[in-house]
């Protein structure tokens, strides 16, 4: 997959310190990995670079909403995400990313491509069930609830604990248990 350039973060030229970085996701940036589960998204990233002598700590901290479809009723609605990551670089022979939040960069490296990270970061910040807030609520009126409703199994409001006759023995029984001689 070619990498998306707005999202190199060259450190060579940088001083050592904090520095800020601020990106704006939307749907172009999901169709670049041909990811099409988002009707919409607006997520703003914001990277903390923390450049020190032999390493660098990237902090991640995500913000905003994606429009998804509801897993029960297929209804959009805006589901709000926030989340936060940690990733140190550090510098090695080789390249290697094995580690989930440390990674190895080879020695002449001037930049790093942070769009997997904030990729990761998004899809994993929505939850696995996604259920429309109108749902939880009651608020929301969907032919699919109604229909959901409708084919529900209905509870009996006259159901009766103790419908059959009960053999008269084990009354008799039930009242050694609550006998106390």
């Amino acid at each position: 997959m070619k990498s998306l350039k707005e999202f190199n973060i060259q450190f060579v030229g940088l001083k050592l310190g904090k520095h800020q970085f601020e990106y704006e996701i939307t749907n172009k940036f999901f169709e670049h990995f041909e990811f099409q589960e988002y009707n919409s998204a607006e997520v703003k990233v914001q990277i903390e670079l923390n450049k020190k002598t032999t390493l660098m700590e990237l902090h991640f901290d995500i913000q905003g909403f994606v429009n998804v479809n509801c897993d029960l009723t297929n209804e959009p609605y805006d589901q709000p995400i926030a989340n936060t990551f940690d990733l140190v670089v550090k510098f090695g022979e080789e390249y290697n990313d094995e580690e989930p939040d440390l990674l190895f960069i080879p020695h002449g490296e001037y930049q790093i491509n942070v769009q997997q990270y904030i990729y990761e970061l998004i899809i994993l910040s929505v939850p696995a069930k996604r259920i429309h807030p109108g749902v939880k609520d009651g608020t929301l009126d969907s032919e699919i609830l109604k229909k959901l409703e409708q084919l529900s199994p209905k509870q009996d409001k006259e159901i009766k604990e103790d419908t059959e006759e009960t053999d008269p023995r084990w009354n008799t029984l039930k009242k050694l248990l609550t006998d106390k001689k």
